[in-house]
């Protein structure tokens, strides 16, 4: 009986044990597309990033990971593994109208914390950004799961060297170096951590958000920087490109200082961006489809993952992740492995654990990605976006789509709906539009449709339709209609009756269009596919 006692106590503590010095640190970027890193982009025109670079030649890469096309939605993703739909923060924070993150989600900094298999320390230091900076509300990072927070709670900085900055609910004036000030947070908070126990920090850079600036002298060596706001306003990629020196800099101090302590062995360290690159820093002509759309240059994002967990260092894997994913992953990193059991029953997670990829296991957890973005009031960059390995839609809450092979077409220049395509990109656009339908709960899009629409009276076939769309209409009605093409453009108007029930499409081209019909002082849009 002793024996089997002494097998229980140690199959309890067993996670502890294993688990005590497996740290992790998550590094978020701000407004930082993969083509400024040298480990990730082919171009010359990159930043001087050696300690990142170093972090990815002895950790792994991940070259297709999406994020959402702005801040605050993709941190509500992050820190609780949920879509913007479900979340409901789908644009960037920044008045009392702006949705916010619920502080009754369920965050990764909560289970880390409460979880009975491993109790971790928990940090935020810099950029919040999922809530109003009011009184009431500079406790939240407190109430959602974190032991210490210290950093600025809007989306941006007016000044890099003076700012408000609010330590676990209270409001200061900080006169450090953002990037800096981020750094010394974090290892002030460390000095009071015993090195025996387990921490998570979540640190979250304003580098390199505007206002582009010239950073201190020893953070940085670019050269022909004068700082003047004319100067900074020529020659803005210059200064974004300082401003990532100076956190690349700062980065390795903070290595340095783990390495001193005996922890860097021990700390699993993952570097992510919220979101492409702002349009005055974008290159290679991508400015139009940058941070704030939905087009892979807005969502795409770097991510980097070393430490003890990756069992193949230098290497890189082109597998889909979701922001979403780091949730379940960062939780599965620190020996988490019950976390589903604090996750209430009508809660969905969408995030995915990628840690099998850092053991080399090559099967592929995702089958495709998602992103949106949506607004207090609907514009036009709205709406919702998925991938698989080649090709993406996008479908703007307007009403128009596109769909584009990103492997032959990485600029998404030509939007194949609005051409004749091949069985294999229809193939390809009703997979996607089918998995867009299902993860939002609406009917699958490649199915013929002949039921009858709400109480107007009338069927519609075939769809897809190859040369004629059909109505078929069981009384006297007259429908007034109008068709479009996806870009909103007006192809055609008249009135349809049981006499003239079908529209002729041989002179349209295969894509995406919508018929417009009203009768009965009613109005209904059809989408339909050619």
């Amino acid at each position: 009986m002793k024996i089997v006692y002494t097998l229980l106590f140690l199959l309890f503590i067993l996670p502890s044990l294993i688990y005590s010095q497996q740290n992790c640190i998550l590094i978020i970027v701000d407004d930082v597309s993969p083509d400024y890193f040298s480990c990730f982009s082919k171009t010359t025109d990159t930043a001087k990033t050696p300690q990142i670079n170093q972090l990815a030649a002895e950790g792994m890469r991940f070259t297709n990971v999406w994020a959402n096309p702005v801040c605050s939605p993709t941190r509500a993703g992050m820190i609780t593994g949920r879509y913007s739909f479900r979340t409901g923060v789908g644009e960037v924070v920044a008045g009392n109208l702006s949705a916010q993150l619920d502080t009754a989600e369920v965050t990764v900094a909560k289970i880390l914390k409460t979880n009975p298999q491993i109790k971790y320390h928990t940090a935020c230091v810099g950029k919040w950004h999922l809530h109003n900076n009011t009184a009431a509300k500079r406790t939240y990072p407190n109430k959602m799961g974190f032991d210490y927070y210290s950093g600025n709670f809007l989306g941006s900085l007016t000044n890099y060297y003076e700012y408000p900055i609010v330590l676990n609910g209270l409001l200061d004036t900080a006169r450090q170096y953002a990037t800096t000030q981020t750094v010394n947070d974090a290892i002030n908070w460390l000095d009071q951590i015993p090195s025996s126990e387990p921490f998570f920090i979540w640190m979250a850079f304003n580098a390199a958000h505007t206002p582009f600036h010239l950073p201190p002298a020893q953070l940085c060596d670019v050269t022909g920087l004068s700082g003047t706001s004319s100067h900074i306003n020529a020659n803005k990629s210059l200064y974004f490109k300082a401003s990532l020196q100076a956190l690349d800099t700062e980065i390795g101090r903070l290595l340095y200082y783990l390495k001193n302590k005996g922890q860097l062995s021990n700390t699993n360290i993952i570097l992510i961006a919220d979101n492409g690159n702002a349009p005055s820093v974008a290159q290679n002509g991508n400015a139009s489809h940058s941070k704030n759309t939905l087009y892979n240059y807005g969502v795409h994002v770097p991510l980097i993952v070393n430490g003890p967990s990756v069992v193949a260092p230098g290497t890189s894997s082109t597998h889909l992740i979701n922001l979403q994913d780091l949730f379940a992953t960062i939780l599965e990193l620190c020996g988490i492995t019950f976390w589903q059991q604090q996750i209430p029953q009508s809660t969905s997670i969408d995030s995915k654990s990628f840690y099998p990829y850092l053991k080399n296991e090559l099967k592929p957890i995702r089958n495709w990605i998602f992103s949106e973005q949506f607004q207090d009031s609907t514009k036009a960059s709205d709406g919702k976006t998925i991938r698989n390995n080649d090709y993406q839609l996008i479908r703007f809450d307007l009403g128009t789509e596109e769909f584009y092979n990103l492997t032959t077409d990485p600029k998404e220049t030509v939007n194949l709906l609005s051409q004749s395509m091949t069985n294999e990109q229809r193939t390809q656009y009703y997979s996607l539009c089918d998995s867009l339908n299902l993860l939002i709960n609406q009917n699958p899009c490649s199915t013929v449709s002949t039921e009858a629409v709400n109480d107007m009276n009338f069927k519609f076939f075939p769809n897809p339709i190859s040369d004629q769309l059909c109505l078929e209409i069981n009384n006297d009605l007259r429908f007034g209609f109008q068709l479009y093409n996806n870009t909103g453009s007006k192809l055609s108007y008249g009135e349809l009756d049981a006499s003239k029930s079908c529209l002729e499409f041989n002179q349209y081209p295969d894509g995406i269009y919508f018929l417009r019909l009203s009768a009965k002082g009613e109005e209904i849009i059809l989408k339909i596919v050619k």
